[in-house]
């Protein structure tokens, strides 16, 4: 599996934040869960989206056929 480096590391931010948020939700108030939970699941679309590696053809520069 090939991910580019910046994916790994808005990944990896978003999923250590998310982590951060949750535990420090347990020692002082539950709406961090909010923010927390939402990061981590952000955090790992972004690391496991294939989607946007794919550069898809365009579909305007087809050759033409002319018949003489």
């Amino acid at each position: 599996m090939k991910i580019s480096l910046s994916r790994l590391i808005i990944g990896l931010i978003f999923s250590i934040a998310g982590v951060f948020f949750i535990i420090l939700s347990t020692f002082t108030s539950w709406w961090m869960l909010f923010y927390g939970i939402p990061l981590i699941i952000l955090g790992i679309v972004i690391l496991l989206n294939k989607s946007e590696d794919n550069i898809e053809k365009r579909k305007d520069l087809k050759e033409k056929r002319y018949n003489k």
